[in-house]
């Protein structure tokens, strides 16, 4: 591998509730050039069009959790890592 290239990260994209029915899908693998962030990645899916924009932007709340830790948009995604999309969830 040339080391001016950028190191390929794969990951295991998790998508629960509200977003797996609204998005098609529960799961899917990404492979994204690194390093990159969960900002990164929330842009990359954002870019996708409706109804990713919708979903993952404006208003819309939703939590991100990397390998089962919540996260927020600086926090680096690393090879192999899982990351859950989800709506926030209240219990009683």
């Amino acid at each position: 591998m040339n080391p001016t290239e950028p190191t390929p990260l794969h990951l295991e994209v998790l998508y629960l509730a509200r977003l797996r029915d609204t998005l098609g899908r529960s799961r899917e693998t990404l492979t994204l050039d690194g390093p990159a962030t969960v900002a990164d990645l929330l842009a990359l899916l954002r870019a996708r069009g409706a109804p990713w924009d919708s979903e993952l932007g404006g208003d819309r709340v939703f939590r991100v959790a990397v390998d089962q830790y919540m996260a927020d948009p600086a926090t680096v995604l690393v090879d192999g890592a899982e990351v859950a999309l989800f709506p926030p969830v209240t219990g009683g």
